[in-house]
C-alpha cells in the first residue's frame, strides 16, 4: 500500500469515526443526557434577633452542629425585667384604677337613691298642691314654689342618673373582660414575650455559618448576625430544554458528586421546575422589551430539575453548593448500559479534574 492510499485510509477511518461520534452524541443528548450543571443545596436560615440590645453571651461557635431550639446567644436582659415590672405595675394600678371607679359608681348609686327619695316626697307634694289649688286652698305663688322644687328634683335625677351611666361606662365590663385590664394584660404578655426574645435559638437543625456576633455587640432588631445551614438538602440539575422530551417525573438517574470521584449514585427525577427567571415578567408599568441577538446560533435554554437519591441521608453530607454530574437514564436496556458506562467514565474523570 502506497503511502497515499495510507492517507486516504487514515482520512476515511477518521471521517468514518467522528460521523460515529457525531451521531453518537446527538443520540445521546436526546435519548441519554447528561450535564455538569448540578449542585446540592441547604436551606439557609438568616438568624436574627427579635429585640434589640448588646450581646452578653454568645453559645455556639462558626460551623458547629446546632439542633433546632438550641440556644445561640444571649441579649443583656436588665431593660427587659424592667420593662415586664413596669407591665405589672400597670396592671396593678389598672385593677387598683377600677376598685376606685367601683366607689365612686357605688357614691352615685347611693345620691340616685337619695335624690329619688326627695322627687317621691317633692311628687307627693306637687299631687296635693295641685288639689289644694283647685280647692282654692293655697295661692299660685306657694304652689309655683311647690312646682319648682319638683322640677328640680326631676333635674337633679335625670343628671344623676347621667352621672351613673358616665361611671360605670368609664368602669366598662366587670372581671377580666374589662378594657382596661386586657390593655395592662396585653402590655404584660408583650413584655415577657420580648424578655423571652433575649435567648436567641436556632429555627432548624444545621450547621452556624458566617457568625459574626461577639460579646459587646450591639444587636438590633431584625438585622441578621449569623446563618444556619439546614441539614436538609436538595440536588438539582439544568439540563436543555430539547434534553428532557423523553424524560419525567420517576425517570432514573445517576449522579456522580466531584467530591467522590469513581462513585455513582442512583436517583430519580421528583420534580421539574415551573420556570427560570428569564421568563419572569415584571408588571413594573412599562412597554415589553424584545430579545435582540446579533448571534445566529442563540444559546440553549436550560430547565431545571430536582433528583432524589435513593441514599437519602447521602446528599446531608455535602455542602452547599457541592458540584456534581448527572446523568438521566432511558427505559431502554441498552440505552440504560450506555448511559452507565458514559456516567461512570466521567466519574473516573473526576479524579483528574
Amino acid at each position: 500500500m502506497t503511502p497515499d492510499q495510507k492517507f486516504a485510509r487514515y482520512v476515511k477511518i477518521s471521517l468514518a469515526g467522528f460521523i460515529v461520534l457525531f451521531l453518537y452524541f446527538v443520540i445521546a443528548d436526546l435519548y441519554m443526557p447528561v450535564t455538569p450543571q448540578a449542585r446540592v443545596y441547604h436551606p439557609v436560615v438568616q438568624v436574627t434577633p427579635q429585640v434589640s440590645g448588646r450581646v452578653t453571651d454568645v453559645l455556639v461557635t462558626n460551623n458547629q452542629a446546632v439542633e433546632k431550639q438550641q440556644a445561640l446567644f444571649k441579649i443583656n436582659d436588665e431593660p427587659f425585667e424592667l420593662a415586664v415590672q413596669q407591665a405589672e405595675l400597670a396592671y396593678d394600678d389598672a385593677k387598683l384604677q377600677n376598685q376606685r371607679l367601683d366607689s365612686s359608681v357605688k357614691a352615685i348609686e347611693a345620691q340616685l337613691a337619695a335624690a329619688q327619695a326627695k322627687l317621691h316626697e317633692q311628687t307627693l307634694l306637687f299631687e296635693r298642691g295641685e288639689s289644694l289649688l283647685k280647692k282654692r286652698s293655697i295661692s299660685e305663688q306657694e304652689y309655683e314654689t311647690i312646682n319648682a322644687n319638683y322640677q328640680s328634683s326631676k333635674a337633679n335625677v335625670a343628671a344623676i342618673e347621667a352621672q351613673l351611666s358616665e361611671a360605670k361606662l368609664a368602669r366598662g365590663k366587670i372581671g377580666d373582660d374589662n378594657l382596661a385590664l386586657r390593655h395592662a394584660q396585653n402590655q404584660l404578655e408583650q413584655a415577657k414575650l420580648n424578655l423571652s426574645y433575649i435567648t436567641v435559638k436556632a429555627d432548624t437543625d444545621g450547621k452556624t455559618a458566617n457568625l459574626q456576633v461577639t460579646p459587646g455587640t450591639y444587636a438590633n432588631k431584625g438585622q441578621p448576625l449569623m446563618a444556619i445551614v439546614a441539614n436538609k438538602a436538595d440536588l438539582v440539575a439544568d439540563f436543555r430544554e430539547k434534553s428532557l422530551v423523553h424524560v419525567q417525573v420517576g425517570s432514573t438517574a445517576k449522579v456522580s458528586f466531584d467530591a467522590l470521584p469513581g462513585k455513582v449514585f442512583t436517583g430519580k427525577i421528583v420534580s421539574f421546575e415551573a420556570g427560570v427567571s428569564d421568563g419572569q415578567l415584571n408588571a413594573n408599568g412599562l412597554l415589553s422589551a424584545t430579545e435582540s441577538s446579533n448571534r445566529w446560533v442563540r444559546d440553549a435554554q436550560r430547565q431545571r430539575i430536582h433528583i432524589q437519591l435513593d441514599e437519602h441521608q447521602m446528599l446531608a453530607k455535602f455542602p452547599s453548593g457541592a458540584r456534581a454530574t448527572v446523568q438521566l437514564l432511558p427505559d431502554s436496556s441498552i440505552g440504560s448500559w450506555f448511559a452507565s458506562m458514559q456516567i461512570r467514565f466521567i466519574s473516573v474523570l473526576h479524579f483528574i479534574y
